[in-house]
């Protein structure tokens, strides 16, 4: 059993973002996906009361950390998972981020130290981090578990001001007929990229309860599977027609 104490509670030490995009909404905390081989937030579709997003295998990406609240949570943080900090099969009662009152920022890659992270990157998923590590079964979801704090000291709170963002688009339609088996198989996954320089550092914490007051999830495939899905489109290819020898008469040449 665990403590109401987190055994590790990071806060991170960069500046807060205002990006537009779209978010999985949560009453306290959204996550939103940022490519950053892309430069963009991914969009997010909707399927059977699940929210999706399309990852590409290579491209870095980051998640974004929303709070809406006027208080201080901790998130504990999954991906595939993982808790991002520890490396261990995720649980509520593990190490967390710590996010001010309305805060916004990036969380850019597996824990390494205080001062670095391993990259998020879309990858195979025998070539993913879970994958790695004989824990496969988990693959291809992000989850955050959301906790308030036992204690809010009394202190003025000012919001600042935020990117309007947009709505998530609806999902397109597919032909459903289509759905192959490649839509029962996770394609990829998460891998542990390239060590990069992002400093965080400790904070004390202490959970209003035991059990999380919410939690957010977000899964993500490659295209094949979410066209699989019917939560995206088929690309139509245009039919290259071949060369004709009686096309038509004969038109004036350029002046």
């Amino acid at each position: 059993m665990f403590n109401r104490k987190t055994p590790l509670a990071l806060t991170a030490a960069i500046a807060a973002l205002l990006i537009c995009g779209t978010a999985q909404a949560g009453a306290l905390v959204d996550i939103n996906v940022i490519d950053h081989s892309r430069s963009g937030t991914l969009p997010e579709y909707r399927r059977h009361g699940e929210t999706w997003v399309e990852g590409t295998p290579g491209h870095v990406y980051s998640l974004q950390l929303v709070n809406h609240s006027n208080r201080r949570v901790l998130v504990v943080l999954s991906v595939d998972g993982v808790n991002v900090i520890t490396g261990d099969r995720a649980s509520y009662g593990q190490s967390g981020y710590v996010l001010e009152p309305y805060q916004t920022t990036e969380i850019d890659g597996w824990r390494k130290s205080m001062q670095h992270s391993a990259q998020f990157y879309f990858t195979s998923v025998p070539d993913s981090y879970a994958g790695r590590t004989g824990r496969p079964e988990n693959v291809g979801v992000i989850g955050a578990a959301v906790f308030t704090e036992r204690y809010q000291p009394p202190m003025p709170v000012y919001r600042p001001a935020m990117a309007e963002s947009r709505a998530a688009p609806p999902a397109p339609q597919a032909d459903r007929a289509s759905t192959s088996a490649n839509a029962e198989v996770q394609r990829i996954g998460t891998g542990h990229g390239e060590t990069q320089y992002s400093a965080v550092s400790r904070t004390q914490f202490v959970r209003a309860s035991n059990r999380p007051n919410e939690i957010v999830s977000l899964r993500y495939d490659d295209r094949a599977r979410l066209v699989a899905l019917g939560i995206l489109p088929r690309r139509h290819v245009t039919r290259q027609l071949s060369p004709q020898p009686f096309p038509g008469f004969v038109p004036d040449p350029p002046r």
